[in-house]
């Protein structure tokens, strides 16, 4: 399999990467310009940009690019530095341009209503694949949702055991029930979804952890869900409320703590508190 064909195949097992290609070259060295190396997020390797310390060093660089999901361009005088004196050079200076390979981010909205049409359409625009599962065909179809990259139209107890969110993932519940809405809660609490988010009132919000916790599901995987979701920009409308949400989902794969604070969301460990 060439360098490419893995880089694709690890996007699509929602894991992280980082590619080392070199960019520019002085001399002579142990390889060729445009040379490739992956670095997967389990430390294996794909290719090889010459071997010896010069590749161990961008291997640890690698290492910081997959973290930061910042690239880095190193430099590499091979004339002057004994260490890189293996006996397989003849001296010269190359660049490396090491960048992240970062996985999809799919998006499971559950419900196919009006909420959900909108955030289908923004959520497309920020550049996350969408998933989208409602139990009434006329609302989840490929009509309504022609880019999406999946629309299940079942029982969501059916469709759930088809999905596998990883920690690339992100899980938004607006259903047209509070009972539909407890249910796919109940399951995406389990996942290890990056993000949960569920829409609905402080009030519908308490008592469906309040049930959730009856059930043996702990205050820890409650309290990361985010709701009411979305982030507080007085948003009405369908349109207004999937800007919220969208906003909310890009915070949280930007890591942006400013945009999420601790406290938004109501924490399951507060709701016994409040009967």
């Amino acid at each position: 399999m060439d360098i490419y064909e893995e880089i694709i195949q690890l996007r699509r097992e929602g894991r992280k990467g980082a590619l080392a290609t070199i960019i520019n070259v002085r001399g002579s060295i142990p390889s060729f310009e445009t040379a490739k190396m992956l670095v997967r997020d389990d430390g294996t390797i794909a290719g090889t940009i010459g071997g010896g310390c010069v590749e161990a060093e961008v291997w640890e660089a690698a290492r910081e690019v997959m973290k930061t999901e910042k690239p880095q361009t190193l430099t590499f005088n091979l004339n002057n530095n004994p260490k890189y004196d293996t006996g397989l050079v003849c001296g010269g200076t190359l660049e490396i341009f090491v960048e992240p390979v970062l996985p999809v981010n799919t998006l499971y909205i559950f419900g196919a209503g009006h909420i959900a049409w909108s955030l289908y359409k923004v959520a497309r625009i920020a550049g996350f694949e969408v998933v989208v599962t409602d139990d009434r065909e006329t609302y989840a179809n490929r009509e309504r949702f022609p880019e999406a990259r999946d629309v299940y139209a079942d029982e969501y107890e059916q469709v759930m055991p088809q999905l596998a969110p990883t920690e690339s993932s992100y899980i938004v519940i607006v259903t047209r029930g509070h009972r539909d809405d407890m249910r796919v809660l109940r399951w995406a609490a389990e996942t290890p979804a990056s993000y949960i988010g569920m829409i609905g009132s402080q009030r519908k919000v308490i008592a469906i952890y309040k049930e959730l916790e009856k059930e043996g599901i702990s205050p820890e995987k409650l309290a990361r869900v985010y709701a009411p979701v979305g982030i507080n920009i007085g948003a009405i409308t369908p349109e207004e409320i999937a800007v919220a949400i969208v906003a909310e989902l890009i915070a949280k794969r930007r890591k942006s703590d400013a945009a999420l604070p601790h406290m938004k969301s109501v924490k399951a460990s507060e709701v016994l508190k409040q009967f």
